[in-house]
């Protein structure tokens, strides 16, 4: 069965510590997929909803100090239960502050996987990308070997979000070609992948790199069927037809629609 499918299946509860941008889009996603998200973000009770949680997702869109405090417990009672965590570093490289709270992050909690976009992973690994915001904007090198640097680093699943999605564990790299274009045209897309791998992470069991993997190139998938839905109509109806499409495409077609090949381990840069 599909990762997609256990999803439907299961309705697996994901709990979002996420930005004041993208609650509703990202609620309104996981839903559209067939997970029930649990947005909680109060330090009185983020401990027991990350413990009761199939996922907790850990996103530094709108970061402050009570924020930061909210994902380290919450990341914590998630590893004290089992839970898999999913890290978005949003504007890492950005600001010193963004960059120092997404290391801290990750060297503090034990992480099933991070997404972001090239340069955020890339200053993660130790690379100083520029980064404009939470935009990825133009890859100032290779991003494979930094996306393998940084999953051995913080010993998860990385995925780093582009023209083509890297997914790694650092020893074995994915690569999946899908989505359109009008997916940088709508604020929180990426916010809302990482919660859709949260989800797919939910029923993964020890498969992440693949459960990422499909996330991705089912994400991808429906957002080229979205597109084409809306043709000209722009990015506002691209959103609507984008959790259309989230909530009616089915597994046996994301191959049909997306592309995931395997990257030669001979060409893998080692530090």
């Amino acid at each position: 069965m599909s990762y997609l499918d256990q999803v439907r299946q299961v309705n697996p509860l994901v709990h979002n510590i996420t930005n004041i941008v993208v609650a509703n889009f990202s609620a309104n996603g996981l839903l559209a997929i067939g997970a029930s998200p649990f947005m909680a973000a109060g330090l009185p009770e983020v401990e027991e909803a990350a413990a009761m949680a199939g996922a907790v997702v850990l996103n530094m869109g709108t970061l402050d100090e009570l924020s930061l405090e909210a994902m380290l417990r919450a990341g914590q009672s998630a590893n004290r239960s089992g839970v898999p965590v999913v890290l978005d570093p949003v504007g890492a490289g950005a600001t010193a502050y963004r960059t120092e709270s997404a290391s801290l992050l990750a060297r503090s909690l034990k992480l099933a996987a991070i997404r972001g976009n090239a340069a955020e992973i890339a200053n993660l690994a130790g690379e100083a990308w520029a980064s404009k915001g939470v935009d990825a904007g133009e890859s100032a090198g290779d991003i494979v070997p930094a996306a393998e640097r940084a999953a051995r680093l913080y010993g998860c699943v990385v995925i780093a979000t582009g023209r083509e999605d890297v997914v790694t564990d650092g020893k074995r790299t994915l690569l999946v070609r899908s989505g359109h274009p009008l997916l940088t045209r709508v604020t929180g897309t990426g916010c809302l992948l990482s919660a859709v791998i949260g989800a797919f992470a939910a029923v993964a069991g020890g498969g992440v790199l693949e459960a990422a993997a499909e996330a991705a190139a089912f994400y991808g998938s429906a957002a080229s069927l979205a597109a084409e839905a809306a043709a000209d109509l722009g990015p506002g109806s691209f959103q609507i037809e984008f959790l259309n499409r989230l909530s009616t495409l089915q597994s046996g077609s994301i191959g049909e629609l997306a592309l995931i090949r395997e990257r030669e381990q001979v060409n893998r840069v080692t530090p």
